[in-house]
């Protein structure tokens, strides 16, 4: 087995240092799964045996770890460790590593598109997921990147040996003859793929005898791998073609992963202790349930088109029911986890905006977040203030309900028009709302 490290470390120090002649640098997709880890280790000890025999080191490591913010839990705190392990470590043995964690845009994220907008929880047919979550907020960096050097090379942990569509996927991008092969999508961008060639069982065993160079204990992993029972291949953080695999069907995927059926990574998680975990699998198991129900959808899409078989995006009743079991979820989990967020704060925020725009008045996110935490909020100093306010627009408005609704809700939307730029406008909100008034009216 060391004969086969050597060769792959003699192979990376060769081509950091000699057969590639530019210093474009390097990015490494980190994933914190078994096989990125391996990578980042050999690449590690290929570093550390090129600073020995000359004492140079040309191009910068970038260690790019994306989290979707809808990660398995226990791989999110995992993972964190080990980058703050990374940071640390780099810094002490003068390593020229660095580490990005990307996540995704605001408007892009899972609640928010799902919640706020609407879209219906993803499947086959209709994976808008992915995209959003894990190819843009990479992407971005890696443009970045070449913005800055020009050219960069991708480092993956994909093997030949993971499955026959891996292994016709290097082939189909490789460069006779050479060890870096093109980037299907990203101009003045290869890859390269260090650990190609080595099996399951081997890189098993190297995550069970090597060191840590960074210092992590590389047994939590391996315990990690063993509580979640499954046996297939974990989310890769560089996506390199639209057409890779989902996560929902990797080892460690979303934990709001609807692409299948059944979660077995979770459900073997809680079946070996982690019962704290359950709420998390209920959530995710109803939006399976429920996805395909009637009554749940609206019969145009977000475009204002006519959906097939009536199945739009979610109703505004379905989008506030998911707000609360998601918030009652978060309210239980945080009894044993107190710093664990499934949503955001930025993210209720926006999906009170959307659902202003969306003109969805019946619902508030500060009244469901109410109850979901038990909470009884002393407002009175603003309920006093707010008391005014109306009296004095109800007097305004003659005591018409209809013309003082219609007041409030624009004034709502005028409150709210800033936060997510990329809708339409205020003027467009506006008009839509006096144009739904005026039909009501006749």
């Amino acid at each position: 087995m060391s004969k086969i490290v050597d060769t792959i470390i003699d192979e990376i120090i060769d081509q950091y240092m000699y057969a590639d002649e530019t210093n474009r640098p390097w990015i490494i997709g980190f994933s914190g799964g078994k096989d990125s880890t391996v990578m980042l280790q050999l690449v590690w000890k290929a570093i550390e045996q090129i600073k020995q025999l000359t004492g140079i080191v040309k191009r910068d490591i970038i260690v790019v770890c994306n989290d979707t913010m809808v990660e398995n839990p226990i791989i999110t705190e995992y993972v964190n460790r080990v980058l703050n392990d990374i940071r640390k470590a780099a810094v002490e043995q003068d390593m020229p590593i660095q580490v990005v964690q990307t996540i995704p845009r605001l408007e892009d994220s899972f609640w928010v598109n799902l919640i706020g907008r609407g879209y219906p929880a993803p499947n086959n047919a209709f994976r808008w997921c992915t995209e959003r979550l894990k190819i843009r907020p990479t992407a971005r960096h890696l443009i970045e990147k070449i913005d800055q050097f020009g050219e960069a090379v991708i480092l993956i942990g994909t093997r030949t040996a993971e499955s026959a569509q891996r292994a016709k996927s290097m082939k189909k991008h490789e460069i006779k003859g050479k060890r870096l092969s093109k980037h299907p999508t990203q101009p003045n961008t290869h890859m390269y793929a260090p650990i190609r060639s080595l099996s399951l069982e081997e890189v098993w065993y190297l995550i069970n005898t090597m060191d840590s160079p960074w210092g992590s204990d590389n047994s939590e992993l391996f315990q990690i791998y063993s509580d979640a029972s499954a046996d297939d291949y974990e989310c890769p953080t560089v996506v390199t073609s639209k057409e890779h695999k989902s996560c929902g069907q990797s080892r460690f995927g979303c934990w709001v992963c609807t692409v299948v059926k059944k979660d077995k990574s979770m459900t073997a998680l809680i079946e070996n202790g982690l019962t704290w975990l359950t709420p998390l699998l209920k959530v995710r198991n109803e939006l399976v349930d429920e996805r395909n129900l009637i009554e749940n959808r609206l019969p145009q899409r977000r475009n204002g088109t006519d959906a097939i078989n009536g199945m739009g995006t979610y109703t505004s009743k379905y989008r506030a029911s998911v707000l609360k079991r998601v918030l009652a979820a978060q309210h239980t989990i945080q009894k044993t986890k107190p710093h664990l967020e499934l949503i955001t704060n930025q993210e209720l925020v926006a999906i009170q905006t959307i659902w202003y725009r969306d003109l969805i008045f019946d619902y508030k996110v500060s009244e469901i977040y109410q109850e979901a935490y038990n909470l009884n909020l002393d407002m009175k100093d603003q309920n006093e203030k707010r008391e005014k306010e109306v009296e004095l627009l109800k007097k305004s408005c003659n005591d018409s309900e209809k013309d003082f609704n219609l007041i409030q809700d624009l004034l709502t939307l005028q409150k709210n028009k800033s936060l997510l730029n990329r809708k339409r406008g205020l003027k467009d909100d506006i008009e839509n709302r006096i144009e739904e008034f005026l039909k009501k009216d006749k």
